[in-house]
């Protein structure tokens, strides 16, 4: 079984950079609008501080969370920015003392939980690893959008290897949430290392028809729908592996609104 350690301590770090990022900002950059449109800086801050607390809710109260669950079938359209537009209405300072309790709370309680032990979660049961690789996941997305904000560039790590991960497995959900039959046959998926000498990060039989190749970083962009697929040097050979890069994402929900390419007009 493989150790779940990195991802839980790869989750702290990302969460702590984007920390560092946002902790010394004045009250009009935390108001300054993000690519996500409505959400300012805040909000995506906000946003990550809910999900956190609704995912410890998941692993520690499971009435609590099952209140949760009742909110986002009553408004499956509003639930999340109902969520971000509350946190994003407190003052700076207390939004990140919130963030930071919560996000320090759902990693003792993770990298904590006995192996095997799964919770309850918006779709199946995950387990401890799966959902710290879900908060690393969308940690690095909506900072993503808080970078773009400031107009900040932000060396990638290796810790995109997570997001990468989670996106070549949801490959079959992103054709399902749009009412698509995902294709029947695996794709081989071949990254190059944001860092270092460019390993080279494979996924899928190395035989595969069907083939998906570019930069890390790029691929971690397109899956996180952060960038148009027009602006990032991913490709694909085979019909079914190039209708997957229109649609591909590697969170859970509708794919939401695609960012337009660079130099559209909106």
């Amino acid at each position: 079984m493989t150790d779940p350690t990195p991802v839980f301590d790869d989750l702290r770090d990302e969460s702590e950079e984007l920390d560092r990022l946002v902790r010394e900002l004045s009250e009009d950059d935390w108001a300054l609008p993000t690519p996500a449109a409505g959400w300012t800086v805040a909000h995506q801050i906000a946003h990550l501080a809910w999900t956190d607390r609704s995912a410890l809710l998941a692993a520690t109260d499971l009435a609590a969370f099952g209140v949760e669950v009742e909110k986002a079938l009553a408004a499956p359209d509003r639930f999340v920015d109902d969520g971000a537009e509350e946190g994003a209405g407190l003052p700076p300072a207390r939004l990140l003392a919130e963030w930071r309790a919560g996000r320090d709370a759902l990693h003792k309680v993770l990298s904590s939980a006995p192996r095997g032990v799964r919770f309850p979660w918006y779709g199946p049961p995950v387990s401890g690893a799966s959902m710290a690789t879900a908060r690393l996941m969308e940690t690095w997305a909506h900072g993503q959008d808080i970078a773009d904000a400031l107009h900040v560039m932000r060396p990638p790590t290796d810790r995109l290897r997570h997001v990468a991960r989670i996106g070549v497995r949801a490959r079959d959900f992103a054709f399902g949430v749009r009412g698509l039959t995902p294709p029947e046959e695996e794709f081989r998926v071949e990254l190059t290392s944001p860092v270092g000498d460019g390993e080279l990060w494979t996924y899928g039989p190395e035989d595969a028809a069907q083939r998906v190749t570019g930069p890390a970083l790029d691929f971690c962009l397109l899956v996180t729908r952060r960038a148009h697929r027009a602006d990032l040097a991913v490709r694909a050979q085979g019909a079914d592996a190039d209708r997957w890069l229109d649609i591909a994402q590697a969170f859970a929900g509708p794919p939401g609104t695609a960012r337009p390419p660079k130099g559209a007009t909106e």
